[in-house]
């Protein structure tokens, strides 16, 4: 029985489920920080079937399909959603029905990892600002209604240990404080009925017993997390808690980057350093200013709704793709919009995901796709 057990285990270790890898993004990316109108998530596919390799890519279309088939991969995780706006019909008649179609057909998972990546602070802003060498990094439009408070009630002996095991499960986090709690100490009142095992007190009798009210807060997508290992830590065998919504931002989830580069740099020479990290035949941008630039704000993908927060957060420049020619002019000589291209400014998204990835699963290929899907081409 126990050689059945170990061979069994080494199966596991060596054969990992698509669930698995899904299960590990989203610890990256929770879904729950996508957007209403985004389609993240699995696309095409089974989470049961084995994963027999991954390619990373930006886009899913028919040559990255054809690529994944190539490799035997048959799970392609790509930062845009091949499905966007829904499929009322599959013939074949565009790309978007040709490439689902032939994902189907080859038994291939396409799982999308969208905003609820972009809204991360590690995430595809993350990675561009690591490239910039950005310091002191923060989010440019932070998300509400992110955030829940737990408040439970606990023996003045185990508040510790149960502040811990909340603390460890990943509460208690406010920007770069980490195990953050109020604590107000009282006294609870219980009667244990029938058929119940207290741990303090006598069945039929009301017991008082000095408590500590422990509150802390957490990330909202943790709470079934939170929970089991408050529940885990306490001694009761009834535990009283409340969970409780908050409408405070959340500054480590949200839209956009802003952040300093260590030493100023005159303007013409940062646009050049953009060209060349982000491998740019141009670079579309407002009137140069005749100043150094050295707080940087950023969105990778189309940014334009985040030019006011920029500006609020005194940047000298604002980095992202897909503006608009009115749109240029929300810059109002106040600091120089640079437009990089959508696919420019979220091509290392694909390295994100592929060294992430590569790092946590090493019984598998973990790939990076060699096609280039961006669409846009330019002429000089």
């Amino acid at each position: 029985m126990l050689y059945a057990y170990l061979i069994f285990g080494l199966y596991k270790s060596l054969h990992m489920l698509i669930a698995d890898i899904i299960t590990y993004l989203e610890t990256l990316a929770p879904p729950t920080l996508q957007e209403g109108y985004d389609n993240a998530g699995l696309i095409t596919g089974n989470a049961t079937w084995e994963c027999s390799g991954v390619i990373c890519s930006l886009d899913v279309t028919e040559e990255v399909i054809r690529e994944a088939i190539a490799n035997n991969c048959n799970l392609i995780v790509a930062h845009h959603p091949i499905v966007f706006n829904g499929l009322k019909k599959i013939t074949g008649k565009n790309y978007v029905e040709r490439t689902v179609i032939a994902a189907i057909k080859n038994d291939i998972a396409i799982y999308a990892i969208h905003t609820n990546l972009d809204n991360t602070i590690t995430g595809v802003n993350g990675k561009i600002a690591e490239l910039l060498g950005l310091q002191n990094v923060q989010v440019l439009q932070p998300k509400a209604g992110q955030l829940q408070k737990l408040i439970t009630f606990v023996p003045l002996q185990q508040a510790a240990q149960v502040r811990d095991a909340i603390f460890n499960a990943g509460g208690g986090q406010i920007s770069n404080y980490t195990e953050c709690s109020f604590n107000t100490d009282g006294v609870g009142t219980f009667k244990a009925g029938d058929g119940t095992n207290p741990y303090v007190g006598n069945v039929g009798e009301q017991h008082q017993e000095a408590e500590t009210r422990v509150e802390i807060i957490f990330a909202a997508h943790l709470q079934q997390t939170i929970i089991a290992a408050m529940k885990a830590a306490h001694p009761y065998e009834e535990v009283a808690y409340d969970i409780i919504p908050l409408l405070n931002e959340h500054r480590q989830t949200g839209a956009g980057l802003v952040g300093n580069l260590p030493k100023p740099v005159p303007e013409i020479e940062f646009l050049q350093i953009l060209k060349k990290v982000f491998q740019v035949p141009v670079i579309k941008h407002t009137a140069l200013l005749q100043k150094n630039i050295q707080r940087v704000a950023l969105c990778g993908g189309a940014g334009s709704f985040l030019i006011n927060n920029a500006l609020r957060n005194k940047a000298d420049i604002f980095i992202t793709g897909d503006m608009k020619y009115h749109e240029f002019f929300d810059a109002d000589n106040r600091l120089i919009i640079a437009d990089i291209g959508h696919y420019e400014s979220e091509q290392f998204t694909i390295n994100l995901l592929a060294d992430s990835l590569a790092k946590k699963f090493t019984t598998f290929a973990v790939l990076k796709t060699k096609a280039n899907t961006n669409p846009v081409r330019y002429f000089y």
